[in-house]
């Protein structure tokens, strides 16, 4: 879910290259080289299920029969018109259309970025609210939900005042929060209240000092002072991450809670820790797969870069493997 994202969304251990790669994600000239290299496709498919609703539609199924859950995330963030804000609306209300035909809704949400929506535009904070109401009604009216996704902290007044503006008709409509924002443990305490969902991850964009931790030790610590906060309150808590030790305390902070598995849940990422995904779902906790397919996967993917020294590794073998 960097964010994922848990949280894409989302979810982050951001190692020294990882403020390069982030800017290289808002480049140009990178993402023509990056999509024109010969090792890309391989790389680009570990993390993304799919380009159309019909390839990623097996992959919610496959997930869904092993006991997991899933939240789908249709890529594509930088848009610059209305009408591509128009556009990203259709691909969600047409995906939320196959959910419904197959029957997938209660396992099956979806998350949203609301910069897909026109929220960078001239009016973007209304032409957002307008573009993703309706995929929220939608989304309601299969028995699913939609969560808002954090993007860089310079959107997140507006995000949250869009959160707020559609939980009057949807009180089930969730938001992100990220560990590493100063604000962070702030906005917690103020969303966790009845009713609310609310996803924590690590926080997946390059920010200034400013407003945020730059220590790998002190983002850790953040989290885990914002997920005691999430168990202790009287929401729903969703914990974005892969770090086994962020789990089992979260683990043993919802035990101290009083919490029932049933009473949070556990979001990693599509391509990253699959056998996780299986073990604590098969352990009873409810275990959701950020799962993110489209045609503009760039800046969901450099992301995925910067988070693990690991994914940049594989991705420079599979070009000079294949150049």
């Amino acid at each position: 879910m960097p964010s994922p994202q848990v949280g894409t969304a989302v979810i982050v251990e951001v190692p020294v290259l990882g403020p390069v790669i982030l800017a290289a994600s808002r480049s140009d000239k990178m993402r023509r080289f990056v999509s024109a290299a010969p090792g890309t496709k391989q790389v680009v498919d570990r993390f993304i299920a799919g380009e159309t609703v019909e390839q990623v539609i097996p992959v919610v199924e496959d997930a869904t029969a092993k006991g997991l859950e899933v939240t789908l995330d249709v890529v594509g963030e930088d848009i610059t018109t209305v009408e591509q804000s128009h556009a990203a609306r259709d691909a969600y209300l047409e995906l939320v259309g196959r959910l419904k035909e197959l029957g997938l809704g209660a396992r099956a949400e979806m998350s949203v970025k609301l910069s897909m929506f026109g929220q960078a535009l001239e009016g973007g904070h209304e032409l957002a609210l307008a573009n993703v109401r309706p995929v929220v009604e939608a989304a309601a009216a299969i028995g699913t939900t939609v969560t808002l996704d954090a993007e860089d902290h310079t959107t997140l007044d507006s995000m949250f005042a869009i959160h707020e503006e559609l939980r009057k008709d949807f009180p089930e409509t969730g938001c992100v929060i990220q560990a590493y924002l100063f604000r962070t443990e702030d906005d917690a305490r103020r969303l966790a209240a009845a009713g609310s969902r609310v996803r924590i991850v690590k926080g997946a964009y390059k920010e200034p000092a400013s407003v945020a931790y730059q220590d790998k030790a002190e983002i850790d610590r953040a989290f885990v002072r914002i997920v005691k906060i999430l168990m202790a309150g009287e929401g729903y808590p969703m914990i974005g991450s892969h770090d086994p030790r962020l789990i089992a305390i979260a683990q043993e902070l919802a035990r101290q809670a009083g919490r029932k598995l049933d009473e949070y849940e556990f979001q990693m990422l599509y391509g990253i820790r699959s056998d996780e995904h299986v073990r604590l779902a098969a352990e009873g906790q409810r275990m959701r797969v950020y799962t993110a397919y489209g045609t503009d996967w760039y800046g969901y993917f450099m992301r995925r870069l910067a988070e693990k020294p690991a994914n940049l590794l594989f991705f420079a073998r599979s070009i000079l493997t294949r150049g």
